[in-house]
């Protein structure tokens, strides 16, 4: 292989070479560096080098995963690597080293990756773009001037440019899904503890998952199948999955139940580019053999947020002050930005009792949501209600924190159900706006159901393929 087709491969495809022994990993992680210094002043989407350490692990004996010598990038979000500094996009964190990897971050160097850096992230992963004071903004490769996303901004770009074929990522509100859907890319937010997970929510509700965006399908699928199990000792654990998720990707779904609709939770209408790439997917669906009506999801959007805000909010003031503690001190006025001050200052004032009330009206409404599912196997709709944003439309560091969640709920507005009921839900680049920018849609799947939106995605991915779509920051 030349390494000038680096960026062509997926991850499946690249590993593949490597145990053919047609490239090393050592020349995989070269290209990966050559594609980092090329692109990295323009999209500031990897904002730590680990190279020695990557050049080191790929002269080495690499274990024998299904994707030895592949690079890799983590997020900087919550997500130890030892050695390599862990900022959760704070000044208040700084470059405060890790001193042991997370369980998650050691399944993937079981997997044969290189871990070659830390992809940009917003101050504590709360935004749906990748824009902080302390890392700055993250730009994306079909057009820099707007957003990649966020939070797993960081690692979407650098996918999305060709730096490397995959890259972990995590998702509490939409944050694996909208930046897919941003930079035209596949995103998967597994199920629930799926996947282990370190994440400062406390309680009996967890809304974080991790996994990876990527290119292709398969790679999320080999990569799930490898990580996607319980960690020892976990006090919850989704169901077993019936066989190898890539074994799913050439097994015909049978005819499936979809429900789709336009609308998302803040009434706002879908932007002219998003609604045409909705209609071809149904149209492709039903193409396809699958059932397909359009019939909304049944909520009281209003009462779900106000609960999921009053006990978002107490959370992270309690975040706040597990921070402290371990940082030893609390935040100055110039170490957290606009927008974390004000939740934490609301999440201080959130009594006890408040916090145990919302809890309960989440998992009532929570249970209400996922009875749905006896209806259709799947939910269709948008990731996102308009095309990938300007940078600075949505920056936490200037705006008003109202003015910014208004922002947020009239651009994104659709992933939050499916964190606050576990259920798997996946982004796939199935359209672009007329300027060029990427379009996602999002299949939301029965608890621990990975398999039937692997089947799906598969099926889409050959019938609405996106994969030698090349943005102008490229390879």
């Amino acid at each position: 292989m030349a390494l000038s087709e680096y960026s062509s491969f997926d991850g499946v495809g690249l590993a593949d070479l490597v145990r053919k022994r047609e490239v090393t990993a050592a020349e995989l992680v070269e290209a990966a560096i050559e594609r980092v210094a090329r692109h990295n002043a323009t999209l500031n989407a990897v904002v730590y080098e680990g190279f020695d350490d990557a050049r080191r692990d790929a002269a080495g004996a690499l274990p024998d995963g299904p994707f030895r010598g592949v690079p890799f990038l983590v997020k900087d979000l919550y997500t130890p690597v030892k050695g390599w500094p862990m900022t959760n996009g704070s000044r208040w964190f700084g470059r405060r080293v890790s001193d042991e990897d997370d369980e998650l971050v050691r399944r993937y160097r079981s997997s044969g990756t290189v871990l070659l850096g830390k992809t940009n992230t917003p101050e504590f992963g709360i935004t749906g773009t990748t824009e902080s004071a302390y890392l700055g903004p993250c730009r994306n490769p079909w057009n820099p001037k707007h957003i990649s996303g966020g939070s797993s901004g960081g690692a979407a770009s650098a996918v999305a440019a060709g730096i490397v074929p995959m890259a972990h990522a995590s998702d509490g509100l939409g944050s694996i899904r909208i930046p897919a859907a941003c930079c035209g890319l596949v995103g998967l937010k597994p199920t629930r503890d799926r996947n282990p997970i370190r994440s400062p929510e406390a309680g009996g509700i967890m809304f974080s998952v991790n996994h990876i965006v990527s290119r292709t399908v398969r790679d999320s699928a080999a990569m799930l199948d490898w990580t996607g199990h319980p960690q020892k000792h976990a006090y919850y654990a989704p169901p077993a999955k019936e066989r190898p998720y890539v074994e799913e990707l050439t097994a015909r779904p049978a005819k499936l139940r979809i429900a789709f609709h336009p609308d998302p939770p803040s009434g706002v209408k879908l932007r002219a580019d998003v609604a045409r790439t909705l209609e071809a997917t149904v149209r492709t669906l039903r193409e396809l053999g699958h059932e397909v009506v359009e019939k909304p999801l049944r909520m009281d959007w209003r009462k779900l947020y106000r609960a999921q805000g009053a006990w978002s909010a107490g959370n992270f003031a309690g975040m706040m002050a597990d921070h402290a503690a371990a940082l030893g001190r609390p935040p100055g006025e110039d170490d957290v930005e606009k927008l974390s001050r004000w939740i934490w200052e609301n999440g201080k004032r959130v009594p006890a009792e408040l916090h145990f009330q919302a809890e309960h009206v989440l998992k009532d409404l929570i249970v209400e949501l996922l009875a749905q599912w006896e209806e259709h196997d799947l939910f269709l709709c948008p990731t996102m209600v308009t095309p990938p944003p300007e940078v600075g439309y949505i920056d936490p560091a200037t705006l008003d924190p109202k003015e910014l969640n208004h922002r947020q709920a009239i651009t994104f507005g659709f992933t939050p159900p499916f964190n606050f009921t576990g259920q798997p839900a996946i982004s796939l680049p199935l359209g672009q706006s007329a300027d060029g920018l990427p379009i996602g849609m999002m299949f939301a799947a029965r608890y621990a159901d990975e398999a039937t939106l692997f089947r799906v995605a598969a099926q889409l991915e050959e019938a609405m393929p996106w994969r030698d779509r090349r943005p102008p920051v490229w390879g």
